[in-house]
């Protein structure tokens, strides 16, 4: 079914019969091209309706105008089904809410938009969960999981979705309602003949059709409308992928969660071995038997919390308290045996959710390989019955070397379902031609294992087209004529499971631009020099669509606004349909692209809390250098932008006072925030009285003994707050170290870059390359105190001047403050301050950084507690413009300011950037100082120092 050429009614329609939010425009239809699979359809428009009457306008203007639809919520699926070339139901926006919890009856209604983890979140007060935990469970939402049938690592213990639904309350695209459940309680007439006729006249085909194992999910489960399974009408419809009615509400099941719960850890040569020994835990009870390779273990810090081993099971335990899971979970590791290679058991909450990231992760992670290259999806979810798991694995293998392929398995080793993600070539038509052999030959593989093509994730545009080798013809024909006797018009998600399209067909990477077409300032050394690639990276398994606070720093624009455009992953839509140019037809004069990327904190958050990677204060920066290429800039480019000159300047001029004066009130403030495109609920930051370097040079015995560092006088250290730099210079010097301060002014580019005056931005840069020369030639380390400043010289700097070799010396030899104690001075010993710390860890370092020196350096001092993770929201220039001062407050309110009220009485506040600390102090939470300045005060207190 295809949707009329013109699309004017349609919209002018749906707004008159809508109450919801009707968007036809470029934008609303560019987000939502894609899911997290392979494939791209293009929708005529996005509605978000209000309730089920919303709902069923939407349906019958649809109908009317002979448009399809397609529902969608958290678009985390990853065969393609929640794409669309009609209008596509957004039920994020407002179907999105747990309406009632029956915790005698354990069971809980939904709408269809309640996120996963929300859900579990209402039946918790209760000692109750919802079973099925797929690994998006902090962004995908239950409809998503009813359309798919998801499952989860704990399927083996609780089941999948299907095994968990009760009651769905839904529309036929022609309008009509039904209440499915088991018996079917209330179906329309016409619907339940036909379907009853259907049944009963393939009783044998649908009793011997279905392979038995725990994960099979594809096609239509018709086998539950049999007499003997109760005619589970709720059931039968799990799983169909949007594709027979429209879901508004839900009753779902509800199962007992553990008081406690402990990981057992086990260690394997290989995933074929781990994969043979999952069946033989399942007795025990457990709740999970996950797997995964060593290839999907990132880091070695998580490395180094496994056992020895090639692959690992997960397999988690729970009991009515910690002694109880803990003795559960020993008991699985005494089962595992000799054929584990090592075991640990878990129990810190901590290091539990450290390793699950690893795991959940993995969805993204597996999307490159160890040497850059890319991996997709497309056969990430098949399952076998999980005794026949390790045979298949040592098979699949020899498919993937036969084909020339890559991958790295893992998933729910304990239902026999294997995820992984392929480097397949979806750019070229050789590439394809190879990816479609493959998917066939697969599918035989699977078939002759007694498996399913989906264990997890649907059929959608990746498998459909092979159901007939894993159910024949006759079963798929009867999937056709379910499909017309809900759907007799074909409106509902046309060319999924039923009639489906080729799997090599309407493939997301149609129309990119081949490697090296998009001239671009930054190297994206990651990613081959290829502008392309690096927007590729986004999968579209929406992590920076989590709305907890304090886990991470990603996305903070997306959680004050809850606005798929303001996400990383919907940034990266926009990018990706810039440079397509169906939907967003003006490149990189996109006013589209431009204001999704406006409200872009450019924290660098995704940089390193993204699975792929994706580096979206990069491509902002990007874009804004080739958008306003040759064009008038807003007036906060040059104002903040280049607010190393003007502070330099004004420091010449020893206008301080002056300039303090005329900041504070009156109308020479607000006129001179009004030019400089300034936010003007914002104080403008006093500048300081005397810079660090000229207090640096007027003053004494600069040149004493001991190991030179350069101290970087970055500008915001130099002209804002030099009390930062007088403060490091006190504490290396008594670490027995000897700073040192470039002669001339030296800048990291850092304003330059975020408001993408790259050209500018290169300029600076190797004027500082010049300037530190000597210091760079002589390897000596460089301190610099503000964290974001020395992320640019790190990352920004040689992405920027990747020809000159001088930039990859200097980025190597930056430091932090505690890096260069650490380092340098590892036998010094720091002033006991022994109060506890409240504050927050600067984005920038919790992406590009790290902290561990800091967090050692902190516990040296005797300062306690965590710092809070997650942006200010001043962010440099951004909370100073105009129109940012509300999302930058939000962003604030969200982690930073909370923490800093809830600090223990007489705490140290700690915010090494200027931004945080100038967003505390302007919002009401109290001076907050960088480290350098609570050690040189220990220092001076305990009579080390004047």
């Amino acid at each position: 079914m295809e949707p009329s050429n013109d699309t004017t009614d349609l919209a002018a329609a749906l707004r008159t019969a809508v109450r919801g939010t009707v968007d036809f425009g470029t934008a609303a239809r560019a987000l939502t091209t894609m899911d997290a699979s392979n494939y791209r359809r293009v929708p005529v428009g996005v509605v978000a309706p209000r309730d089920a009457e919303d709902v069923a306008a939407a349906l019958a203007v649809c109908a009317e105008h002979g448009a399809p639809v397609v529902a969608r919520g958290g678009g985390t699926s990853i065969a393609g089904q929640a794409t669309g070339t009609g209008v596509v139901l957004d039920f994020t926006r407002y179907m999105n809410g747990v309406l009632r919890v029956d915790p005698e009856a354990r069971t809980a209604v939904v709408q269809p938009g309640v996120v996963c983890d929300a859900l579990r979140a209402a039946a918790a007060p209760y000692g109750l969960t919802f079973g099925p935990d797929p690994s998006t469970h902090s962004r995908c939402t239950v409809g998503g999981m009813i359309g798919n049938n998801a499952c989860g690592s704990h399927s083996v213990a609780w089941g999948t979705t299907a095994d968990n639904v009760r009651a769905l309350e839904v529309l036929t695209y022609r309008g009509e309602s039904a209440r499915l459940e088991r018996g079917g309680a209330r179906v329309p007439e016409g619907l339940r003949r036909g379907v009853d006729a259907l049944v009963s006249g393939r009783l044998a085909l649908l009793r011997t059709g279905y392979p038995e194992l725990p994960r099979r999910i594809s096609g239509y489960a018709l086998d539950e409308l049999l007499p003997e399974k109760g005619r589970d009408w709720a059931r039968a419809f799990t799983g169909s992928e949007g594709t027979l009615g429209v879901l508004t509400a839900a009753t779902v099941r509800l199962v007992e969660a553990p008081g406690s719960r402990a990981l057992a850890v086990l260690g394997y040569a290989d995933e074929s071995a781990a994969a043979e020994a999952a069946p033989g835990l399942l007795g025990h009870g457990p709740l999970t038997v996950e797997g995964m390779a060593a290839d999907l273990v990132p880091s070695a810090v998580a490395r180094a919390a496994l056992p020895p081993g090639g692959a690992w099971l997960f397999v988690e335990a729970g009991g009515a308290d910690a002694g109880e899971a803990e003795a559960a979970a020993r008991a699985l590791v005494r089962a595992a045996g000799d054929a584990s290679t090592g075991a640990r058991v878990v129990t810190d909450a901590r290091e539990q959710r450290v390793l699950w990231r690893v795991r959940e992760d993995a969805s993204g992670t597996a999307t490159r390989m160890p040497d850059g290259g890319e991996a997709w999806p497309g056969w990430e979810d098949c399952a076998v019955p999980p005794e026949r798991l390790g045979g298949y694995l040592r098979e699949f293998r020899g498919l993937l070397r036969d084909h020339g392929l890559r991958g790295a398995p893992y998933g729910h080793f304990g239902d026999g379902c294997i995820h992984i993600r392929i480097d397949f070539d979806l750019l070229t038509r050789a590439g394809v031609a190879r990816f479609r052999e493959f998917s066939g030959e697969l599918a035989d593989l699977v078939v002759a294992h007694g498996g399913s093509l989906s264990g997890e994730h649907g059929d959608g545009l990746a498998r459909a087209e092979l159901l007939p080798r894993m159910y024949g013809s006759e079963l798929v024909g009867a999937f056709g004529e379910f499909k017309d006797l809900w759907d007799p018009d074909g409106g509902l998600n046309p060319g999924v499971l039923v009639r489906p399209a080729r799997l090599d067909e309407q493939l997301r990477f149609a129309g990119m631009p081949e490697k090296g077409a998009v001239p671009v300032a930054f190297a994206y050394p990651r990613d081959g020099g290829d502008f392309s690639a690096a927007v590729r990276r986004c999968v579209g398994v929406a992590k920076c669509r989590e709305t907890a606070a304090g886990a991470e720093v990603m996305c903070p624009s997306y959680r004050a606004t809850g606005e798929e455009t303001h996400s990383t992953r919907g940034r990266a839509r926009l990018l990706h349909e810039m440079l397509v140019g169906e939907v967003v037809t003006d490149g990189w004069r996109s006013a589209e692209v431009r204001d999704a990327l406006d409200l872009c904190l450019s924290c660098k958050g995704c940089r390193s809390d993204c699975p792929v990677g994706v580096d979206m204060a990069t491509y902002k920066a990007e874009f804004l250098h080739q958008h306003y290429a040759g064009r008038l800039r807003p007036a906060a480019h040059y104002a903040l932008g280049r607010l190393p000159e003007w502070l330099r300047a004004a420091a010449a001029l020893r206008a301080a006072p002056v300039l303090n004066a005329g900041a504070r009130v009156g109308p020479f403030a607000a006129l001179a925030k009004r030019l400089a495109g300034v936010a003007p609920e914002r104080p403008v930051p006093p500048l300081a009285a005397r810079p660090f370097t000229r207090g640096w040079r007027g003053a004494p015995g600069r040149a004493a003994g001991g190991r030179p560092v350069v101290l970087f006088p970055d500008t915001f250290t130099n002209y804002l707050s030099p009390e930062a730099g007088e403060a490091a210079a006190v504490v290396l010097a008594d670490a027995g170290l000897r700073p040192v301060v470039p002669p001339r002014a030296v800048c990291c580019g850092l304003t330059y870059v975020t408001t993408g005056q790259l050209g500018r931005a290169r300029a600076v840069m190797r004027r500082t390359l010049d300037r530190l020369a000597p210091a760079v030639d002589a390897g000596l380390p460089v301190t610099v105190l503000e964290p974001p400043c020395a992320a640019a010289l790190r990352t920004d700097l040689p992405e920027l001047l990747p020809d000159d070799p001088r930039a990859g010396r200097l980025a190597d030899g930056v430091r932090t403050f505690a890096e260069t104690l650490e380092e340098y001075a590892p036998g010094w010993e720091p002033p006991r301050v022994d109060r506890p710390v409240a504050g927050q860890t600067h984005c920038h370092q919790h992406a590009v950084l790290g902290d561990a020196a800091d967090r050692r350096l902190r516990e040296r001092a005797g300062l306690t507690g965590d710092l809070a993770a997650g942006c200010c929201g001043l962010a440099g220039n951004f909370g100073f413009e105009r129109g940012h001062y509300e999302v930058s407050v939000a962003c604030a309110e969200e982690v930073l300011l909370p923490a800093v009220r809830s600090a223990a009485p007489g705490a140290v506040l700690l915010a090494d950037g200027y931004s945080c600390r100038t967003q505390i102090g302007q919002l009401g939470g109290g001076r907050a100082r960088h480290l350098a300045e609570v050690l040189a005060e220990g220092l001076a207190e305990a009579g080390r120092v004047r």
